[in-house]
């Protein structure tokens, strides 16, 4: 099985109700950080990314037949490459929207209480996490608005300047079925999209509660 659609958009972007979208559409199971936390066999692979050592891609994403949310949107230009006949769909909001709900859920967990009763696969992999987004994508601390903006404006820049116009959907998930469903050419299902992960959510899953 090979990944069908990439997903380069940061955490924050909608990313769960996309995962969810893209499942439902036929294009699951789709990898995403709650992925990572639910098969803790996956911390390694990350672990050699983060350090930049090289990985097989296939058993990374083995099982998957779509990729969004971080760690997997770090790695994008190499996913695009290595799965040519991926579509890309990049999750974008406003910029302002975006960084009140990153520095209320993943800039909080730097520090947040809740790491000290975290298994140690999940402190693992938050510390890679924050070397992908904080060290290699921000380059600046996750508590800087200005940096972060900056990177996440330059991620959507970097996406539109690399992957054809006819392989590519920017897609905010607030649009709905329609452009998706157009892009993937899936009918439109008979459900309301599905809107997900609020900050409750994501507190929720962090705390290993119920969702």
């Amino acid at each position: 099985m090979a990944l069908e659609v990439i997903g380069p958009g940061f955490g924050r972007t909608g990313t769960m109700s996309l995962k969810n979208a893209l499942e439902i559409l036929g294009f699951g199971p789709c990898h995403h950080m709650e992925e990572v936390f639910k098969h803790p066999k996956q911390v390694p692979y990350w672990e050699a990314v983060a350090a930049g050592k090289p990985v097989v891609w296939e058993d990374v994403f083995a099982g998957y037949r779509a990729q969004v949310d971080w760690p997997g949107a770090h790695p994008w230009r190499q996913l695009a490459a290595a799965y040519p006949k991926a579509k890309v769909v990049l999750s974008v909001r406003p910029e302002d929207a975006w960084w009140n709900s990153f520095s209320s859920t993943i800039g909080a967990l730097m520090d947040a209480p809740e790491r000290e009763k975290m298994p140690p696969f999940m402190n693992t992999m938050l510390d890679v996490g924050f070397e992908l987004i904080q060290n290699q994508t921000f380059g600046s601390p996750v508590t800087d608005r200005e940096g972060a903006i900056r990177a996440y404006r330059k991620r959507t820049e970097d996406v539109r300047a690399s992957i054809p116009a006819k392989r590519l959907l920017v897609f905010d998930v607030t649009e709905g079925w329609e452009p998706l469903c157009k892009f993937l050419d899936r009918p439109v299902p008979d459900i309301p999209f599905p809107r997900t992960n609020a900050k409750e959510h994501f507190w929720k899953i962090i705390r290993g509660e119920p969702h």
